[in-house]
């Protein structure tokens, strides 16, 4: 077994094969880029070497610092993670030249599956099915569109080298054929500079069943199958195994067919064979055909170590360092359901745009498996893939597991950034996929629905007011309470660019009564709330970033400063009044001074902070009702300017 290898790669994989390592008693060293400096991945690692600037081609995609890293720190191995240079067999070849162990398939396994083309051809010579399509050389337009007219309409034109979906079209009909020709091709050679394609038949109701591999270059095992058909824009959302509707003949079909792919390559290992299935008509043993060859490990590969108990980082470290396959295929065996779900910093409304921000808070629940590279404080960077994390569940059957992922879900907290978690918390509740009836136009179908996102109602928002004035942290039950009377104060928020201004009455420790659009009464019943009577699951964290109510779905809230209500109101009509209870701090003007909008008038020290007061118009200070040290209640005047027209 090797002592130590380096990681060539960054964020949750890296991190993930890391904790393996670790467990194997193998040291690890990270390569990072200047994002990446203070990232998760560099903070675990033994070592850290930095590569190159923040773009991956100045740092993750420099096959040739990698490689020097590794053996600056006296790696003996190199594990790529997935992405950059996992399938590039260029840098595969490079490091065996250096003397080192490429952890993974060899260059000409990972050739060999890299065009669509060539690896179907081989496939079909292998006994595995096919497609029906043109796989050939002639590029000719002419050529093509007798090729979609023998296979039959609809058919799917995809890009040769393609990926991600890109230099792919679906043509219902001849008339629609040239057109969308000339789109994949143009978008093919912009995207991966081929603009070969080939055609294909199109599945009606397509699932996306891939099959776990693992070979040691001359025999090979599949660890079953898992069902990746909930896609949007040929992105995979949420995965599973094993596959729902699954038949024992059909797995064995399909998993014979995968370990014929990967011994057809003399495969080494961790590979996943890609399926696609018709499931018009339930799944059936003659509609599979093989789609394509991942050479790496998958970003779902979790799933299947839930459903096999096996590791597989393990064993992609012990095959390469020389020893057989682990287990024999007789040995293997399911046990119960497992779900991944992938949570992304992103804008759901915003057609999934990828986004940014620093993660104020960041908590995940203890039931679910979460492979993330951040922490909380961590930014999510504009260079890279915005995945928070991977949240994985298992349960004795697919009802329970699915059960176990929506409270995952539920029960997972971030703020600092859009998420899409109340996205797969609504895929999760979708009763199609429930029901297990999936394919991968499932999202399409259902996305204005799926992509709405939940409104706060006026409970949340209650409870986000509570979080503004700090009354909602339970270690302080005497928080805002007055023994003399009850103690009111007003809060203005920011929701989703609404303002929303509601008062804040306490009644007793740990008891309120909140008037907004609504009132509610809210009470502190242990580190739970009870809102107009009832316990509700909800949490409400104040942070960085504001205010952020947990509930089943994140509701972010804005406290907007009270001294900022003043400028806009009263200080613009010339009386500055104290927006809360507070000390004086300090008084910065006299009687008869000019003022300027703008300019410091007082400091108000209140709610454990220091605000400053300022004029909310030019004018002359007509009178100074305080002097620093004067405890003041809500609403008392402090400052008053002259007139405007006396002023003038």
């Amino acid at each position: 077994m090797f002592s130590k290898i380096l990681i060539a790669n960054r964020g949750e994989i890296a991190c993930r094969v890391m904790e393996t390592a670790r467990a194997m008693g193998v040291r690890t060293v990270a390569v990072y880029s200047d994002a990446d400096a203070r990232a998760r991945h560099v903070a675990m690692a033994d070592e850290a070497m930095h590569i190159g600037g923040p773009a991956p081609k100045d740092s993750y995609l420099r096959g040739e610092a990698i490689i020097e890293a590794a053996r600056a720190t006296g790696a003996q191995a190199i594990h790529p993670g997935y992405g950059f240079l996992s399938e590039n067999p260029d840098f595969v070849e490079a490091v065996e030249a250096a003397g080192l162990v490429f952890i993974g398939p060899s260059a000409d396994a990972i050739r060999a599956m890299g065009l669509k083309d060539a690896a179907k051809a081989l496939m079909s010579e292998a006994g595995v099915p096919v497609v029906p399509g043109y796989h050939g050389e002639n590029q000719d337009p002419e050529h093509l569109s007798g090729a979609a007219d023998a296979i039959g309409y609809p058919v799917l034109i995809k890009a040769v080298a393609g990926g991600g979906g890109k230099g792919m079209r679906k043509v219902d009909a001849p008339s629609g054929f040239m057109e969308a020709l000339e789109s994949a091709k143009g978008e093919a050679a912009t995207a991966f500079g081929n603009d070969a394609v080939l055609i294909e038949k199109f599945v009606e109701k397509p699932r996306h069943i891939e099959v776990q591999v693992f070979g040691d270059g001359t025999r090979a095992v599949h660890l079953f199958e898992r069902d990746c058909s909930l896609q949007r824009r040929h992105q995979k959302v949420i995965e599973e195994a094993p596959a729902p509707g699954m038949t024992e003949e059909m797995r064995n079909e399909m998993g014979m067919a995968a370990v014929r792919a990967a011994e057809a390559i003399g495969y080494a290992g961790a590979g996943t064979v890609e399926f696609i299935v018709d499931g018009s008509d339930g799944l059936r043993p003659d509609r599979f055909w093989f789609m394509e060859m991942n050479t790496r490990l998958q970003v779902e590969h979790p799933v299947t170590e839930a459903i096999t108990g096996v590791d597989l980082v393990e064993w992609q470290l012990r095959v390469a360092a020389g020893e057989g396959l682990p287990m024999a295929q007789q040995d293997l065996a399911i046990d119960g359901h497992a779900f991944e779900a992938r949570l992304y910093a992103e804008d759901v409304p915003k057609g999934f745009l990828p986004a940014t921000g620093t993660l104020a808070h960041l908590v995940f629940p203890a039931t679910a498996r979460a492979d993330t590279g951040v922490r909380p404080g961590d930014t999510i960077s504009p260079w890279y893939d915005p995945m928070i994390a991977k949240l994985i569940v298992h349960g004795p059957t697919r009802a329970v597991a699915l059960t176990r992922l929506e409270q995952a879900l539920a029960g997972t907290q971030v703020a600092g950034s859009v998420t899409n978690l109340a996205f797969l918390r609504k895929l999760a509740r979708h009763p199609g996929f429930g029901a297990g009836d999936v394919d991968t136009g499932l999202i399409g179908r259902d996305l204005e629905t799926l992509a709405a996102e939940p409104v706060a109602c006026t409970r949340s928002r209650s409870l986000a007011a509570l979080g503004a004035l700090g009354l909602h942290d339970t270690a302080d039950p005497l928080a805002g309470f007055a023994l003399w009377a009850p103690l009111e104060q007003a809060v203005r928020l920011e929701y989703r660019g609404e303002s929303l201004d509601l008062v804040v009455e306490t009644l007793a420790p740990g008891r309120f009564r909140v008037r907004g659009e609504a009132v509610h009464e809210l009470e502190r019943d242990g580190d739970r709330w009870r809102i107009d009577g009832a316990v509700v699951p909800a949490q409400v964290v104040r942070h960085d970033a504001g205010v952020s109510v947990f509930w089943g779905n994140a509701y972010g809230f804005e406290p907007v400063d009270p001294l900022d209500v003043v400028a806009e109101g009263g200080a613009a009509a010339g009386r500055i009044e104290a927006p809360m209870p507070g000390l004086v701090k300090t008084v910065f003007v006299a009687v008869g001074q000019a003022v300027a909008k703008g300019d410091r008038l007082a400091v108000l020290e209140a709610m454990k902070m220091e605000h400053t007061l300022s004029a909310g118009r030019d004018g002359v200070v007509a009178e100074v009702m305080v002097e620093a040290g004067a405890q003041v209640e809500a609403g008392a005047a402090l400052i008053v300017l002259e007139e405007a027209e006396e002023a003038a």
